[in-house]
């Protein structure tokens, strides 16, 4: 048996799982999650803020000291979407070498969607082949497989991006949820020509958007992730969901019992990702994995 600890860095959050893996399985040993928004206005400016690398460094440096503390043998960071668009990501490698003695690895689109199967499709036994969809803050992988990726493709449409972009009013007006939907559509029947995701018997969303959203949809008090993963939610239950959220007002969002506060200013636009996704793909449900790119790497470990 060894430790292991996964680190993935996001647009929106930065998590960690610290796991012991033996004969191909993940016994959990902790995790962790904290809205650092990296990605905040990369799409507009092209940099990481001086503001959100601080609140990454802080972050991880609460996750040193626990990888530390718990004995971890290996440790594999892995950034994604805003860390691969910014003039300034050296800063960023910088940044995390100096806290956790390791090169964080900016990874592609095409790895980021191969290790989000990998997690994804551990202990699933629904129908294959299968449509995986992470729905980041930066952008969206659609991945198609059975047992191993067959197909992948990444899109910059995610819940930060889109709503940096488009949803400026509080809530948005309707003009604004009309070019989010524009931009949103484009990007996904793109997406859908490259991957045959409409040929897929079984539709899995992952990361925070989708499991927000079922848990709206289920009606939970609070969020409970043994109720959210592999949870089934149908695709009327996600638009009303998505109808509702995006005409709320944040202060209204935050006090939602499952709405983690650093995601109620963006999940709206997570929301309509989903919604969007579900429509063109013909897919009716969406089951939801707790379950992603953070299992992935620390898979990648064993």
């Amino acid at each position: 048996m060894s430790r292991v600890a996964a680190i993935d860095c996001g647009t929106n959050s930065i998590r960690l799982l610290i796991a012991d893996v033996a004969d191909g399985r993940l016994t959990d040993v902790a995790r962790r999650m904290e809205i650092v928004r990296l990605g905040e206005g990369v799409d507009r400016t092209g940099r990481l803020s001086e503001g959100a690398l601080a609140r990454t460094r802080k972050a991880l440096i609460g996750y040193a000291a626990e990888i530390a503390e718990l004995g971890v043998t290996r440790v594999r960071m892995c950034a994604t979407s805003a860390s691969r668009d910014a003039s300034n990501a050296q800063e960023f490698r910088d940044m995390v070498r100096g806290v956790l003695h390791i090169d964080p690895e900016v990874i592609s689109g095409t790895e980021e969607a191969r290790l989000s199967f990998t997690g994804a499709v551990a202990g699933l036994t629904a129908e294959t082949p299968y449509l995986i969809v992470d729905i980041g803050g930066g952008s969206t992988e659609f991945v198609t497989g059975v047992a191993n990726v067959d197909h992948a493709i990444s899109m910059d449409i995610g819940c930060v991006r889109m709503t940096e972009r488009h949803l400026h009013s509080d809530p948005p007006t309707p003009a604004e949820i009309h070019n989010t939907e524009r931009d949103v559509t484009a990007a996904v029947d793109i997406a859908l020509t490259a991957v045959p995701g409409r040929e897929a018997k079984t539709l899995v969303g992952l990361a925070g958007t989708v499991t927000t959203v079922t848990a709206l949809a289920e009606g939970l008090s609070e969020y409970d992730p043994t109720r959210i993963h592999h949870a089934e939610v149908s695709l009327d239950d996600v638009s009303r969901v998505t109808a509702e959220l995006l005409a709320m007002t944040v202060e209204r969002r935050l006090a939602l019992p499952v709405m983690h506060p650093g995601r109620a200013d963006v999940i709206g636009a997570g929301a309509l990702i989903l919604r969007t996704i579900m429509e063109r793909s013909g897919h009716d449900a969406v089951i939801a994995s707790e379950h992603d790119i953070l299992d992935g790497i620390a898979f990648s470990l064993a």
